[in-house]
């Protein structure tokens, strides 16, 4: 029994949990659909981050994470100077022709940008592989000051329950 707990223990640190507010945001490095390389520590640099984790392509365009989207492009102007990052998980296989696809009918403004997660090497160590069929990842937002560090977060482990622009926006007055 104590070689159970002690195994089921270790499996359980295996694990990674999403970040939580008050921990600093693990840097990771993505590439955009141009092919140039997007750093989280760059970005906060700069200054402030919301970073949007979307559901991807889990064999069809979200239309929740179009309507996100969307919101989020119409209010842009709002969120000057701060950098907006969209993180689009998928399998890796023909993903940047989804991810074009995803974005083909919004106007992304200079401050939003969208990121590829080919295979869920970003969503898996964030914590948020939705590890089911037609699941790619948990919708999720995170706000990052400039020290790398999370001062919000919300994930929804269902396909609604995200984050609406609003809401960030009155997260970042506070």
């Amino acid at each position: 029994m104590k070689q159970l707990l002690m195994l089921t223990l270790a499996t359980m640190s295996l694990v990674a949990a999403p970040p939580a507010v008050g921990e600093k945001a693990p840097d990771f490095a993505l590439k955009n659909l141009d092919g140039h390389t997007v750093r989280l520590s760059e970005k906060t640099a700069k200054g402030q981050v919301v970073l949007i984790v979307l559901r991807g392509f889990p064999g069809y365009q979200c239309p929740l994470c179009n309507r996100q989207v969307k919101e989020f492009a119409m209010k842009a102007a709002e969120f000057e100077g701060k950098n907006i990052v969209l993180v689009y998980p998928g399998p890796a296989e023909n993903l940047n022709a989804k991810a074009a696809e995803f974005v083909m009918d919004k106007k992304l403004p200079a401050n939003i940008e969208l990121v590829l997660d080919p295979d869920y090497a970003f969503t898996k160590q964030y914590g948020l592989r939705w590890d089911a069929p037609q699941e790619t990842a948990y919708p999720s937002t995170f706000l990052i000051d400039s020290k790398g560090m999370v001062f919000f977060e919300k994930v929804s482990k269902t396909h609604g329950g995200r984050s609406t622009a609003t809401e960030v926006l009155a997260e970042l007055m506070k």
